[in-house]
């Protein structure tokens, strides 16, 4: 008669044989792979997302210097005039002494490059600002594509 301890090994409770154990790592090596390619894009994904929002914050940005001072700032003075009193004229005679952004310091974008501002802008826009995506360089595609406020 068999103890409680040893059982048959054509028992239910013999554990799982080798080809059951390699199905089941089958299974979680691609389900891994999915999961690490679709969040190895992630990252480029955030940074276009605040690339956007920073470019709206300019736009907004650029909205209220022109209510307080009557014009935006020239191609001359650039996205810097949103930070400090430009010098160059014309002159705001208005400026908010805070500046029209939330640091004072003009942001990169979240490649480390500088937004492009354009003055006039694309189809009889007053201005347009750019970021040249992961390149930095005009045109591309995917995460190197160009973002424009319009």
């Amino acid at each position: 008669m068999l103890s409680a301890r040893s059982q048959p090994a054509n028992s239910p409770r013999a554990g799982f044989s080798l080809l059951e154990v390699l199905i089941a790592i089958t299974i979680v090596v691609i389900l891994g792979s999915v999961v690490g390619i679709n969040l190895l894009g992630l990252p480029q994904k955030q940074k276009v997302n605040a690339a956007r929002l920073q470019i709206e914050n300019f736009k907004t940005a650029i909205s209220l210097y022109e209510q307080d001072n009557g014009f935006i700032p020239t191609a001359q003075q650039g996205l810097l005039a949103l930070v400090v009193p430009p010098t160059v004229a014309p002159v705001p005679q208005h400026f908010n002494p805070s500046g029209y952004l939330d640091k004072l310091e003009l942001p990169k974008d979240p490649w480390g490059n500088e937004y492009a501002y354009l003055v006039p802008g694309p189809a009889g826009k007053p201005f347009d600002i750019v970021c040249y995506g992961s390149d930095g360089e005009e045109g591309g595609e995917g995460h190197a594509a160009d973002l424009s406020a319009w």
